[in-house]
């Protein structure tokens, strides 16, 4: 793994993500630093060619990470995040930041995801939203006594799929394309004691899918999504929903209208900042 970085203004943060957004063999992680008025842009690259390329574009360093530093450590623990009145996500590790997480916030299930482990650590505004989808649409099943099924597409660390998992989901998967990811994602489901979530490496526009799931969350890059609406499609068992993430607002007028073409159903579309989440089933044909 090969990390490109470059300091800049924090006015440009969103320029920075808009620049990235199509890159699928590059993720971008912006740092911010309290009281200053600079930010850390990193792009981690799993080639040295890919990480030059982008230090050609766009100047700045490129070093090489040994694995256990795949993410950068930030330079300060993001705040807990407050998801409805079910979930607080935190950046606990042990078992001691968990049980001190738990006294803080006694009413809710605690999340627990290091702030160095993947990313998806619930306070991107893509993350957050889907999230709070999830646990909108988890809870008249729970009431009901029904079992449902839960599928984490692109799951990072894993977020989703865990929360899936506390929400009563009595199946659970989730992938990534990245296999320190997929790594990450076990490593946090036994912290957070769902053990039972299952992980895999897939790339998702090669995957055929063999089973079907009640609740499908593809939270990817626009054009992965465009490409991969046939299989994620595939994956929502009858009466299911899709939720789909990862858009950026320029970028959702053509993303969704792909996924309209192969027979999604746009049921809801949320906008927060500049990224667009948008909730739907799959046409019956």
């Amino acid at each position: 793994m090969f990390v490109w970085s470059k300091l800049s203004a924090s006015k440009w943060a969103d320029a920075w993500e808009e620049r990235f957004s199509g890159m699928t063999d590059a993720t971008l992680v912006i740092s911010s630093f309290p009281g200053r008025s600079t930010i850390r842009v990193e792009a981690y690259c799993t080639t040295q060619r890919r990480a030059k390329a982008v230090q050609r574009q766009f100047g700045g360093t490129v070093r090489k990470l040994k694995p256990q530093n795949w993410a950068a450590m930030p330079a300060q623990n993001p705040p807990p995040v407050k998801v409805r009145e079910t979930f607080v996500i935190c950046t606990a590790r042990t078992a001691a930041d968990m049980a001190k997480a738990e006294k803080t916030f006694p009413n809710r299930a605690i999340i627990g995801v290091p702030a160095d482990m993947a990313f998806g650590t619930g306070h991107h505004a893509t993350t957050a939203t889907v999230l709070r989808l999830l646990v909108d649409h988890a809870r008249p099943l729970q009431a009901a006594g029904k079992r449902w099924s839960m599928a984490d597409m692109g799951c990072g660390s894993g977020i989703l799929a865990i929360a899936a998992a506390k929400l009563g989901a009595s199946r659970v998967w989730g992938c990534d394309y990245d296999p320190a990811a997929v790594r990450i994602s076990k490593e946090n489901a036994e912290r957070n004691d769902t053990p039972g979530v299952k992980f895999s490496k897939i790339d998702v526009l090669k995957w055929e899918p063999r089973q079907t799931w009640d609740i499908v969350a593809a939270n990817i890059f626009h054009d992965v999504l465009e490409a991969a609406f046939p299989q994620l499609l595939r994956s929502v068992a009858p009466g299911g929903i899709l939720m789909l993430s990862g858009i950026l607002r320029t970028q959702a007028k053509d993303c969704l209208a792909a996924g309209k073409k192969a027979g999604f159903v746009v049921e809801k579309v949320i906008t927060r900042g500049k990224w667009v989440t948008a909730l739907g089933s799959v046409r019956v044909r």
